[in-house]
């Protein structure tokens, strides 16, 4: 099956009815023994947000601005994918594929569709698992088998060589297509590369680098959550499927800790895109499929990480190394695994989210990037 057909999301008001009544009828814990974050998301924080949630959150205005978007399903390897697709006016506009992570969906790009389609075909596809396609239902949706699910994508697309663009699960999902496919890309576009500190610089580290092993170090508090994931992801799904605010406080602390947003979310994002990106996870029930993705890649993933340079990735590759993101490889490390970086940039704001957070800084890198990836091709 090789059809590929528009989709527009359609949400009865029973069911937007019942998210409301669930959340109203939430039963909450006692407030955390120490104050802010430290615990997870606070009580006030968490409840206060699924207030508006229930009660002045506007999903219709969503549904409305969303229908604008050219949107698709097919199906790939027996399973649905839904995706994104804003072809340029441009004769000369180069194919890209924005892959997107845990915990955010393809709402995150939302923002960059039409800057980006000044320049480019835009497919921004939704994981295997995640908002509105198909959950699996056996084992085997690794990053390397959507790496070839995203390939014949761009194949059924008409595009024979395209840029791999991703961060989260996109950046270990476009590495693999450049690895696997490097005769089908122009090159990849990653934010960031994942490559491990060089054991060879732990006497010469410059204070970026210090800083950047120290946040490695640091981050592992904040990490339950993926082992959870990875290990027990049916455990944690029979809640993020059935609470709204379990799924809310789950997202939300990911969302506070990987932003740059000097420890007030709200100041990046509002409130609507917190919970647009909330809905694309609870309308199509994806709390455990998403977490089944951990089960699947992340023991493999990081140990590539962890365990040092295991492959070498040889398609030309445009970095971008945001501030508040984790990692943050230097250039010199990332060099011992991305052996044809032809763009390097680090942008002075963004984080984890940078195309939800700083859209005009995150489409200017895209943008640079593909210049340097195509600065020697011959124009046709």
């Amino acid at each position: 099956m090789t059809t590929i057909e528009p989709f527009r999301l359609r949400i009865s008001n029973d069911r937007i009815a019942e998210l409301r009544n669930r959340l109203r009828w939430t039963r909450w814990p006692e407030p955390a023994t120490a104050p802010g974050w430290g615990q997870g998301p606070p009580l006030d924080y968490v409840r206060e947000l699924c207030r508006y949630w229930a009660d002045e959150y506007d999903w219709r205005a969503t549904e409305a601005r969303l229908a604008a978007v050219p949107q698709f399903r097919t199906t790939i390897g027996g399973l649905g994918i839904h995706f994104w697709h804003v072809r340029s006016a441009r004769p000369d506009a180069i194919p890209l594929i924005m892959t997107h992570g845990w915990p955010g969906s393809v709402i995150e790009f939302e923002k960059v569709l039409g800057p980006l389609s000044e320049h480019f075909h835009v497919v921004c596809p939704s994981l295997p698992g995640y908002g509105f396609s198909d959950r699996p239902a056996g084992r085997g949706w690794t990053v390397e088998r959507i790496a070839d699910a995203w390939t014949e994508l761009m194949t059924r697309l008409g595009y024979g060589w395209f840029i791999a663009q991703g961060h989260d699960w996109g950046t270990s999902i476009s590495t693999e297509i450049g690895k696997r496919r490097p005769d089908r890309v122009i090159g990849l576009h990653l934010m960031p590369p994942l490559a491990p500190p060089d054991p060879a610089t732990a006497g010469d580290r410059t204070p970026a680098e210090q800083a950047a092993a120290a946040a490695l170090t640091s981050a592992s508090i904040g990490d339950g959550y993926s082992l959870e994931q990875s290990t027990r992801p049916q455990t944690i799904g029979y809640g993020l499927v059935d609470s709204p605010a379990l799924l809310c406080a789950w997202i939300i602390e990911k969302f506070q800790a990987w932003t740059d947003c000097d420890g007030d979310l709200q100041s990046v994002l509002t409130r609507d895109e917190l919970i647009d990106n909330l809905m694309h996870y609870w309308l199509p029930g994806t709390g455990a499929s998403a977490a089944r993705l951990y089960a699947e890649s992340f023991a493999s993933v990081q140990s590539r990480f962890r365990g040092g340079v295991a492959d070498s990735i040889d398609v030309p590759t445009g970095c971008s190394i945001f501030p508040k993101e984790n990692p943050r490889p230097s250039r010199r490390w990332a060099e011992r695994r991305f052996t044809n970086i032809r763009y390097w940039s680090e942008p002075p704001r963004g984080g984890h989210f940078a195309a939800f957070e700083q859209p005009a800084l995150f489409t200017a890198e895209v943008i640079a990037c593909a210049r340097a990836l195509t600065a020697d091709i011959p124009s046709s």
